[in-house]
């Protein structure tokens, strides 16, 4: 038995949930490997139009459950969309089940809705994966890039500052400062802990910190100059430069060393609805995944990642003990 026929073999044994009905019912895929091998292209090429459902559409009486996934809206929506539809397009025919990928409108929103169960998995960040876990007793981490086991962010500044880059964060703590998210990991929580080691109040900046709402906002409002530095995920960071969209007014300044991020966080109420092997079918999947492999390259490329690997709810001990010293975990 190859890898996708060991991952579709699990017993889904599900029940639909009763919700909320949305504006906008969800689209189905058919599981078929080949079918979305031969779609990935046309999928990446109209991400837009990928597909998605708004958290609370309810399933047909009698209709085979949907796993809903969700994502901290980090980046611009137009991102998340290509990037975890075709997550649930391939999730869809590597495990033989509907599929849907819900977007949220904020951190908030996603630790919650995972706490209700109207989402079954999410990809968060190293913070609200430790909030949603200690809020959802019995959800398990089920992977985690390679790149996310040193992780790093990046501080920004505006070129008229005049300030050159160095491992010195200090300069900082006299210019107008935004992190992205209150709860972002490498947004918020990471480099306040390191602008706090290197004897600067994460909270002392003129006027109060600012917070943007995510990484792509951050280095908008550096470039504007409505903030003279700030602090994004550098993974973001290196894309939109390759990219080049960053204005030149923005330039990194330093880069804080590495810790444990993003991951895929399984909601207890999964094993009951898809099996009780979910939640190894979900790692075996994501594990899986081979750059040798149309599809499967598909998926990683738009992670940015190389591979995936297990997670453990261990790897992220330092994130929840720096976010109940700032009092962001409780």
């Amino acid at each position: 038995m190859d890898r996708r026929s060991a991952l579709r073999s699990g017993s889904p044994g599900v029940q639909p949930s009763r919700v909320q009905p949305s504006r906008v019912q969800p689209s189905r895929v058919q599981p078929s490997r080949r079918a979305f091998l031969a779609g990935t292209a046309l999928a990446l090429a109209t991400a837009a139009c990928g597909r998605s459902s708004p958290v609370g559409a309810a399933s047909p009486a009698g209709a085979t459950a949907t796993m809903r996934i969700g994502a901290i809206p980090d980046q611009d929506p137009e991102v998340l969309q290509r990037l975890h539809g075709t997550v649930a397009e391939s999730l869809s025919a590597a495990l033989d089940l509907d599929v849907t990928y819900s977007p949220v409108t904020d951190y908030a929103a996603a630790v919650s809705l995972f706490r209700t169960g109207d989402l079954d998995l999410v990809w968060f960040g190293g913070l609200t994966g430790v909030q949603a876990r200690l809020q959802a007793p019995g959800a398990q981490p089920i992977a985690q890039r390679d790149i996310d086991e040193s992780f790093h962010s990046v501080f920004v500044v505006n070129a008229a500052t005049g300030l050159a880059a160095s491992d010195d964060l200090r300069p900082l703590a006299g210019l107008r400062f935004t992190y992205g998210s209150e709860t972002s990991t490498s947004g918020r929580l990471m480099p306040a802990y390191f602008l706090q080691q290197a004897g600067v109040d994460p909270q002392g900046f003129p006027g109060g910190p600012g917070f943007s709402g995510s990484h792509d906002a951050t280095i908008a409002l550096v470039a504007s100059g409505t903030y003279q530095a700030g602090v994004l995920n550098e993974q973001v960071w290196t894309s939109r430069s390759a990219e080049g969209s960053v204005d030149p007014a923005v330039v990194q300044y330093a880069r804080t060393p590495g810790y444990h991020d993003y991951h895929w966080l399984l909601g207890p109420q999964a094993p009951p609805r898809f099996g009780g092997d979910v939640a190894e079918r979900l790692t075996g999947y994501f594990t899986g995944l081979s750059a040798d492999d149309p599809g499967d390259a598909a998926v990683l490329e738009l992670f940015g990642a190389g591979s995936f690997v297990p997670a453990r709810a261990s790897d992220y001990d330092q994130i929840e003990e720096i976010g109940r010293s700032l009092g962001l975990v409780s």
